[in-house]
């Protein structure tokens, strides 16, 4: 089996497994930075290494619009073309059906976009998407799907969510016939759970994804402007519906408080852009919750980011770190970019180490009530 798991948390649905993937073995539950033009803005492949990255993420619309799937599978497919040697797993582009709403139409056939970088129109369809992830060479290879937009009525969310299925069919099709490769293993394929806030049509979506027998299944269409308990139901209703043998992957979450709560939920793997991008606008996260860099407190302050900062970053005080973001310094960004991914990974490393010792419900309460604590002053 490529999933395993090995430890349960006794109070909750918690769960440490490792995922077998054609190029290493993926340790959950796991953090997976976001490359979504193949590179995780600001960082080198080797730092990425040196924070314990295990798997990383890369964007199938976007690095089909630029360079284009047939220049990255002539140089090496994704991990040759990018250097990054450990697991990648990819997006189907189905996000941007949401994202780009303005800028596309969708039919039984697929996705009409106009091309947001030079307007040109476009067709992108569950075929074209599993072999444009056939040519990057991912590890995992996400099916195309429609993400439906927050709010939406029950009728739009059920004709959506049958859409998604068809779909599914069709990329299962696809990869039955080509039987797409990554490294010397085979291609992964996970399904995405869609239905909205709708507890029936999650149960449904989740049923009809496990009767086509995936690798994996993800929860898609949340953090998309719901109300975060809506977020959680989502989960809820999807989750006990799902194999036990199989990871699950929960898709653009989220706050550190959130992601503890999705794996006492039974969630092992997940990704974010957040870490990264509010790095760049000098957040950074700490066991205290988070803090502006920027802000003039910080102008004199001799102390690390906080207590638990990796030692690349420990070393620069607050004040410096504010000097490079007022002075436009790229280092700043870098840094903190730097200590946010180190802030997710360290943590999902102690929830491993906590589910393996049968501690996970203290860990997060612990973690919880620290964390939350300033923002309730």
């Amino acid at each position: 089996m490529p999933f395993t798991i090995s430890a349960t948390d006794p109070l909750s649905s918690a769960r440490r497994g490792r995922l077998v993937l054609p190029h290493g073995t993926v340790e959950t539950p796991i953090f997976m930075p976001v490359g979504t033009q193949g590179t995780v803005k600001t960082l080198h492949p080797s730092e990425l290494e040196t924070l314990g990255a295990q798997i990383i993420l890369g964007n199938t619309y976007h690095l089909w619009l630029r360079p284009g799937h047939e220049t990255i599978r002539e140089l090496g497919g994704l991990h040759g073309f990018s250097t990054w040697k450990k697991p990648m797993l990819t997006d189907s582009g189905g996000f941007q059906v949401w994202s780009l709403a303005k800028l596309r139409k969708i039919t039984e056939e697929g996705v009409r976009f106009q091309n947001h970088l030079d307007g040109s129109k476009m067709l992108l369809t569950p075929e074209l998407s599993m072999e444009i992830q056939a040519s990057l060479a991912s590890d995992i290879a996400m099916l195309f799907d429609e993400c439906p937009p927050y709010p939406c009525d029950e009728a739009y969310a059920a004709k959506s969510l049958a859409l998604t299925t068809r779909w599914a069919k069709r990329c299962k099709d696809w990869v039955v016939a080509n039987e797409p490769r990554s490294g010397n293993g085979r291609q992964h394929h996970f399904g995405i759970v869609q239905g909205s806030i709708y507890a029936d049509l999650r149960e449904q979506s989740a049923r009809e994804l496990v009767a086509l027998d995936f690798d994996g299944y993800a929860i898609g269409g949340v953090s998309v402007g719901e109300p975060e308990h809506e977020m959680f139901r989502a989960i809820d209703n999807a989750v006990p519906f799902l194999p036990e043998n199989k990871p699950r992957y929960a898709m653009g979450l989220g706050t550190p408080p959130q992601i503890l709560e999705m794996i006492a939920r039974g969630v092992d793997m997940f990704d974010c852009v957040m870490p990264t991008r509010i790095a760049r606008h000098g957040m950074a996260f700490t066991l205290d919750g988070p803090i502006n860099i920027k802000n003039l407190i910080h102008a004199k302050d001799p102390r690390p980011l906080c207590e638990s900062a990796h030692p690349h970053v420990a070393e620069f005080s607050r004040a410096y770190l504010r000097h490079l973001f007022r002075a436009g310094e790229i280092l700043g960004l870098r840094l903190l970019s730097f200590h946010n991914l180190h802030f997710y990974l360290s943590l999902v490393a102690g929830a491993r180490d906590a589910i393996t010792a049968g501690t996970f419900s203290d860990y997060k309460n612990n973690f919880l009530q620290r964390y939350t604590r300033s923002q309730s002053l």
